[in-house]
C-alpha cells in the first residue's frame, strides 16, 4: 500500500469538490469515529463464530469491506491534515506495545497490561 499516493488521491478528491474547508482535524476525527461505529454496527449481535465467517455472506461482507474502507479513508485524511507519518507512527507504537506486552506475560492472556500481576 502506497500511503502517500492514496493520501494524494484523497487530497485531490477533496480539493475537486471544495471539501478541504470541511476537513479540519476535528471534523475528520469525528467522521472517523462515526464510520468506526458504522463498522461496529455490522457486527452487532453476531456470535463470535458468525463474525469469523462473515465472508460467507456476500452482502454483509461487502458492507463491512466498504465500512473498513471508509474508516481507512478518514484515518488517512486525518493523518495527512496533521502531517503524521503513519508508517513511523505505527513502527513507534509497535515498539511501545512490545515493551508493554512482553511475550512471556501477554501470550494467550487478554488481561490489560496495567491490571495483571507480575
Amino acid at each position: 500500500m502506497n500511503i502517500a499516493a492514496i493520501q494524494q488521491a484523497l487530497r485531490e478528491f477533496a480539493d475537486e469538490r471544495d471539501w478541504e474547508q470541511f476537513h479540519s482535524p476535528k471534523n475528520l476525527a469525528i467522521a472517523l469515529s462515526v464510520e468506526a461505529a458504522e463498522l461496529l454496527e455490522r457486527f452487532l449481535w453476531l456470535k463470535d463464530e458468525e463474525s469469523r465467517r462473515l465472508s460467507e455472506k456476500q452482502e454483509d461482507y461487502s458492507a463491512v469491506r466498504e465500512e473498513i474502507a471508509d474508516v481507512l479513508i478518514y484515518l488517512l485524511r486525518l493523518a495527512d491534515q496533521l502531517n503524521i507519518d503513519l508508517e513511523a507512527a505505527v513502527d513507534e507504537k509497535m515498539r511501545k506495545n512490545a515493551e508493554k506486552y512482553p511475550v512471556e506475560l501477554a501470550k494467550g492472556n487478554a488481561v490489560k497490561y496495567n491490571r495483571r500481576q507480575r
